[in-house]
């Protein structure tokens, strides 16, 4: 059984750092994408970034509005997905959940399995 499990989130001022962490556990992800996305209240659920192993080359990429403050990165001796986030902005508020999939790319319908979110608050 799959399961991932988002931990790191929590209460910061504009302009600090946090890191999520997603451990997945129930197979090896070695070859699936590993992602993150947000949903603020009210707001669809949106990409913030994907890691992902394509014809043995490591890629990653970032929805604009992150770009250049958030990186994502993996290990996968520990099966464990990171999102590091730097300069965070009042409008980074919004839980942030971690998904595997074959699939790659940005849409969050594509992804089969979710973690339960964690919330990341940025205060002004």
């Amino acid at each position: 059984q799959v399961q991932l499990v988002e931990s790191g989130g929590g209460l910061v001022q504009a302009g600090g750092s946090l890191r999520l962490s997603c451990a997945a556990s129930g197979r090896t992800f070695s070859s699936y994408a590993m992602a993150w996305f947000r949903q603020a209240p009210g707001k669809e659920r949106e990409f913030v970034a994907v890691a992902a192993i394509s014809w043995s080359v490591y890629t990653t990429s970032y929805a604009d509005s992150v770009k250049d403050r958030f990186t994502i990165s993996r290990d996968n001796a520990k099966n464990t997905v990171y999102l590091q986030m730097n300069s965070l902005k009042p409008e980074d508020t919004a839980v942030y959940y971690c998904a595997v999939d074959l699939y790659r790319g940005r849409d969050p319908t594509r992804y089969h399995y979710w973690g339960q979110g964690t919330q990341v608050t940025v205060s002004s």
